[in-house]
């Protein structure tokens, strides 16, 4: 694998986006899955210590979206998706009702609740914050607040 060349420029300007998000949200706002990867490209796949920066900035970047949830008015969805085995996927997920799509709000019935947190990144989820559950047929960690929203 190629060596990852820029780390500092590069976190610095994901902590950028982090800080600058704004949902933009208005009377008309809905979202329908709408979802931002931050590790669009898998960096995350170079070493542990790249792949727990970008779960840390995905905590940071619900931690903003929840903030700017509290103004919205209407009831919403919101969660993290870190997927097992590609970073590139790992997201931050909000849902609403909306005008496209019926199922909200969604549920999972196969989230196991009661799952493990791997040790990799069992040190940034806040159990007294967070709910934390694993779909296993994706391999997917779910990640949602425990006061904000609407549970999967």
């Amino acid at each position: 694998m190629k060596k990852f060349r820029g780390k500092k420029r590069y976190f610095r300007n994901l902590w950028d986006i982090i800080e600058s998000f704004d949902l933009e949200i208005d009377n008309e706002s809905w979202f329908n899955f709408s979802h931002t990867h931050l590790d669009f490209y898998a960096v995350g796949e170079h070493t542990i210590k790249i792949r727990r920066e970008h779960i840390k900035a995905h905590i940071a970047l619900y931690d903003v979206i929840l903030k700017q949830l509290e103004t919205f008015g209407k009831p919403y969805q919101s969660w993290i998706c870190i997927h097992k085995n590609d970073p590139g996927l790992d997201a931050v997920y909000i849902h609403s009702p909306n005008p496209y799509n019926n199922c909200f709000p969604y549920k999972n019935e196969e989230l196991n609740w009661a799952c493990e947190i791997p040790k990799t990144f069992k040190d940034l989820i806040d159990l007294d914050k967070f709910n934390f559950s694993y779909y296993e047929f994706g391999e997917v960690y779910y990640i949602q607040s425990k006061d904000k929203g609407i549970a999967l």
